[in-house]
């Protein structure tokens, strides 16, 4: 007499709603997701009458300065005799690089001075200045 073996029973997932869920996810990640922007200092921007944007923010680095001669470097604060090696190394990560100089319209041009001075050192000779549109 031949005993058979124990039946497996075979248990399935459903799947024929996995594309609607897949798609209700993908639909609340792009809901909820926010893009950041540089916060960098508090800074009010000087006016200008004619202002061009720049091409690229992937080749941009966000150097902020304030009245108090705080400086951040893409939202992490540096101290000035730092700023040199920061963008030193930016520079050689990435040779297109572009600083944006966002100061603070009541910041003392000694401060400012000081600062080229370290992107001179750093050879960070591309510089844009920020300013905000002045309404005539």
């Amino acid at each position: 007499m031949k005993f058979r073996g124990k039946m497996k029973i075979k248990s399935q997932i459903p799947t024929a709603s996995m594309p609607d869920i897949i798609f209700m996810l993908l639909v609340f990640f792009m809901v909820t997701t926010v893009l950041r922007e540089y916060e960098g200092l508090p800074i009010a921007l000087p006016s200008a009458t004619r202002i061009e944007k720049l091409e690229s923010k992937r080749n941009t680095a966000h150097l902020f300065v304030n009245k108090s001669g705080l400086v951040s470097i893409d939202d992490k604060r540096i101290p000035m005799p730092s700023v040199r090696n920061v963008m030193y190394a930016k520079l050689v990560e990435n040779p297109k690089l572009t600083t944006s100089l966002k100061g603070d319209k009541d910041t003392p041009m000694k401060i400012i001075t000081a600062l080229h001075q370290e992107l001179r050192h750093a050879n960070a000779l591309k510089v844009s200045y920020a300013a905000k549109t002045r309404v005539p």
